[in-house]
């Protein structure tokens, strides 16, 4: 009888980063390729945050202006929006750049999926995670917003304690400080994934590229056991 296989997945994302938005789309696809192949596989996802811009300050920033400052001019962010627009619309996102007036911190928002995962397990993670993509890149919401992330985690069904004036420090949501909670600065950007703990791949990748690598780090967990001797 062959053992059951299992594949882990470590994803490593930012909220504010629309490759990762777009990279977990492929990685949705890829999962559900994977299974068509081999229905027993078992597959745990650990979700990594990373924020890629943790000094922006709570209130955020003008989301124009600090794309002019980055990229130099505003047709050189009108250009680099055209490519994500594409590249997000071939995986079945609609972006809505006009919609977004700021660019927020993302902490608290990182936080808040840290309590939902503490709160509800690993499993409320996924969700809320696409609900925080949905407002910021659909809605243009500011997801460093206090009532915001409150609204998030309602949709999602996650517990919170009764709103308060200190709503703006986000003294409800419990800090960043492990490895299961914060990625420690990484040789690589974002999004980037590990499979099973060796096989690694950065950027958003299209389903086919992940799915090969998918079956290479599972082709490492084909050892015999002692059931199959």
């Amino acid at each position: 009888m062959q053992p059951r296989l299992s594949l882990t997945v470590e994803t490593y994302f930012d909220l504010i980063c629309p490759w990762c938005l777009i990279g977990k789309r492929h990685l949705d696809t890829a999962l559900a390729l994977l299974a068509q192949e081999h229905p027993d596989v078992a597959v745990s996802i650990t979700w990594r945050s990373y924020p890629l811009l943790p000094d922006i300050p709570a209130a955020g920033l003008p989301f124009q202006e600090f794309y002019v400052r980055r990229l130099g001019s505003p047709a050189a962010v009108a250009a680099r929006q055209a490519q994500v627009r594409a590249a997000a619309q071939a995986a079945g996102v609609t972006l809505a750049y006009e919609r977004i007036a700021v660019m927020p911190s993302t902490l608290a928002a990182h936080r808040l999926l840290r309590a939902a995962s503490l709160a509800g397990g690993p499993e409320v993670v996924p969700a809320l995670i696409e609900e925080l993509f949905t407002r910021y890149f659909q809605r243009g919401e500011n997801i460093g917003d206090a009532r915001v992330l409150r609204d998030a985690a309602r949709a999602c069904g996650i517990a919170q304690p009764d709103a308060t004036a200190d709503d703006a420090a986000f003294e409800w949501l419990p800090p960043l400080h492990d490895a299961d909670a914060l990625a420690s600065p990484p040789p690589f950007g974002v999004p980037h994934f590990r499979f099973n703990g060796g096989h690694d791949l950065s950027g958003a990748q299209p389903p086919a590229v992940l799915l090969d690598v998918m079956r290479s780090a599972l082709a490492g967990e084909r050892r015999p056991s002692p059931a199959d001797c």
